[in-house]
């Protein structure tokens, strides 16, 4: 019985670990309307144990002209642009450059590293492109650990590390986080949801939350049902032992 007991033990352990290292590179907002201006937070886990990470390095995908990024105390944060093979014109005069990445670079203080369990993230002011409704972009990165590792958030939704991802709705839609896979929506599901007439306007009342709290309260709900399997355990094996006592 005593050995049964801890096999069960075991196993919860397993699942509860693996529900709670989950955690991937992710964007919030993570469904986005065509043309709308948005604050994206990149948002980043530690998950190295004896390790930190200082260093994440983003590649942009095309049609972003221009990205403003936040003062993040402990980091530094370089934009690397590209030449477009044929400029745009926009009311301010042809454009012939695009951001192809960003990185950011910690200063290894106490404010310039992320530690294993801890999470940082990085905001971007960003406008969507006009002409790409209906897609879903991939933000590929690659993380930097002080044990030397490197981890490469680029596979698909199903990969161990997938790239982070939002979808693009209609122009004049909502601005919403989700619920999906732990890097961002379900491919394409969004995309093709009902947005709002294109009258509503896009503010930070209209920003949905969705992923996050899903995700926390299923954690919650994984404890405590752990928890109530052990107590029904401890409980047992109290019963056999006083039967045996008699």
């Amino acid at each position: 019985m005593r050995t049964k007991a801890v096999a069960i033990c075991a196993t919860c352990f397993a699942l509860l670990s693996a529900a709670v290292a989950q955690a991937h590179i992710s964007l919030h907002p993570n469904t986005i309307p065509a043309g709308a201006f948005v604050t994206l937070n990149v948002r980043v886990p530690g998950e190295q144990a004896g390790a930190y990470s200082y260093k994440l390095a983003m590649l942009i995908p095309p049609g972003f002209t221009e990205i403003d990024t936040q003062n993040v105390p402990g980091w530094s944060v370089k934009e690397t642009m590209r030449k477009l093979a044929t400029p745009i014109q926009t009311d301010a005069g042809p454009v012939s450059e695009e951001v192809s990445q960003i990185a950011w670079t910690g200063d290894r203080s106490r404010l310039g590293r992320l530690e294993n369990g801890q999470f940082i993230q990085f905001p971007l002011s960003i406008a969507m492109p006009n002409d790409i409704a209906g897609q879903t972009l991939a933000f590929k990165a690659v993380q930097y650990y002080s044990n030397g590792k490197r981890i490469h958030w680029i596979g698909p939704s199903s990969a161990e590390y997938p790239a982070p991802t939002i979808n693009v709705t209609a122009k004049g839609g909502v601005i919403e986080d989700v619920a999906g896979g732990e890097a961002g929506p379900i491919p394409g599901e969004a995309a093709t949801a009902q947005s709002a007439p294109a009258s509503t306007p896009v503010s930070a009342g209209a920003v949905k939350s969705g992923g996050g709290a899903s995700k926390g309260l299923g954690i919650v709900a994984l404890i405590f049902g752990v928890l109530g399997l052990l107590a029904g355990i401890a409980g047992l094996m109290a019963a056999r032992r006083s039967r045996a006592a008699v």
